[in-house]
C-alpha cells in the first residue's frame, strides 16, 4: 500500500463537536477541555467558532474561551469566522488561524449562511483581505462535497469551482467535507482523484463525517491517495445543525488508533486524548460513541 508517513490530526471537537450539543458546555469546562487536548500531542486545534450566539448559543463564550485557554507552543489554535464582525471578535481573542466557510451546493448555503454562493464569496474575501493583513493564516471549508442534504449529489465541477474561488482569494489550506457522511471509498477515490488535475495534495484536507460508519474506510481511501491532513472529532462527537441526519465527525481516538496501528507515524498519545474524551464526557452527560471511547471505559 501506498501510504503517507506521516498524517496531521486538526481537532475540530472543541467547534464541530459541541455546536449541536444541546446541552451547553460551562465555559470553565470548555477551558479545561481544550487544555487537556494541547497537553495530548495535537499539533492543531479549532476551538470555538465567533458566529452569532443567536445562531450557535453553544459557542457564545467564544472570546471569553480563546482569551483563556492555555497556549501550548508548537499547537495552532484556529477558530470559524463567518463575517468581518466575527473577524473583528476573533483578532480581538487573537486566534493564530482564521477558517471560513461554505457550501458547495446552493441550497445547503443558503440553509447555513442565508446567503447564495455568488453572494458568499465577496463575503468571504473581505475576511480572507483583512485576516491576512493582521497576519493570520487562514483555512477554508467546503461543506457538502459527496452530497447535499437538500439537493442530493452534488456536482464535482460545482465543488472545484467553488474551490478555486477560494484559493484565489488567498486561503493557506481547504478542508472538503462529507457533511452528512454520504461518501463511499468509490466516490472520494473518484473525487479526489479529479480533485488532483487542479489542486495539490498539500493544499487539500479531508473532513469525513461517521453518519453511515464509513470515515474510516473514506480515510483509508484518501491515505493511499496520498493525502495526508485530516480533520476529526475527539469520541465522534459534532454535527452540522443545518444538515438534518449529520451526526458525528470521524472520532479523533479511533482515528489515531488506526494510524498506529499502521505504523503511520503522528504525535498524538492516544491514553492523554481519551482522559480528554471522559472529561467532556462528563461535562455532557453522556457517553460518546467512538469506539476507542467505548473500549476505555471497559478497561
Amino acid at each position: 500500500m501506498n501510504l503517507p508517513k506521516q498524517v496531521q490530526i486538526k481537532e475540530v471537537g472543541p467547534r464541530d463537536g459541541l455546536q449541536n450539543e444541546k446541552q451547553l458546555i460551562h465555559t470553565e469546562d470548555k477551558i479545561n477541555w481544550i487544555n487537556q487536548l494541547s497537553e495530548s500531542g495535537l499539533s492543531y486545534i479549532e476551538i470555538t467558532s465567533f458566529v452569532h450566539p443567536k445562531w450557535i448559543p453553544q459557542l457564545k463564550d467564544a472570546v471569553e474561551v480563546a482569551k483563556s485557554i492555555k497556549r501550548k507552543e508548537g499547537v495552532t489554535y484556529g477558530a470559524l469566522v463567518p463575517n468581518m464582525k466575527g473577524l473583528e471578535r476573533a483578532l480581538e481573542a487573537d486566534v493564530d488561524e482564521v477558517s471560513i466557510f461554505m457550501s458547495a451546493s446552493e441550497s445547503h448555503n443558503q440553509n447555513n449562511i442565508n446567503k447564495s454562493i455568488s453572494d458568499t464569496y465577496p463575503v468571504l474575501r473581505e475576511v480572507v483581505d483583512e485576516a491576512k493583513q493582521a497576519g493570520k493564516s487562514v483555512r477554508g471549508y467546503v461543506s457538502t462535497v459527496f452530497g447535499c442534504p437538500y439537493d442530493g449529489a452534488v456536482d464535482e465541477n460545482q465543488v472545484i469551482d467553488v474551490c478555486h474561488n477560494l484559493f484565489d482569494m488567498g486561503i493557506d489550506e481547504l478542508s472538503l467535507g462529507d457533511t452528512i457522511g454520504v461518501a463511499n471509498p468509490v466516490q472520494v477515490n473518484q473525487v479526489l482523484t479529479k480533485m488532483e488535475a487542479h489542486f495539490s495534495k498539500e493544499q487539500l484536507a479531508l473532513h469525513f463525517h461517521d453518519t453511515r460508519g464509513m470515515a474510516l474506510a473514506n480515510t483509508l481511501i484518501a491515505l493511499q491517495l496520498g493525502y495526508h491532513t485530516f480533520d476529526s472529532s475527539l469520541g465522534g462527537l459534532g454535527g452540522c445543525p443545518y444538515a438534518k441526519g449529520a451526526s458525528g465527525n470521524v472520532a479523533t481516538d479511533d482515528l489515531v488508533h488506526m494510524l498506529q496501528e499502521m505504523g503511520i507515524e503522528q504525535s498524538i498519545d492516544l491514553n492523554k486524548l481519551l482522559e480528554a474524551g471522559h472529561f467532556i464526557e462528563s461535562s455532557l452527560g453522556q457517553p460518546l460513541p467512538s469506539k476507542q471511547m467505548g473500549i476505555s471505559r471497559k478497561a
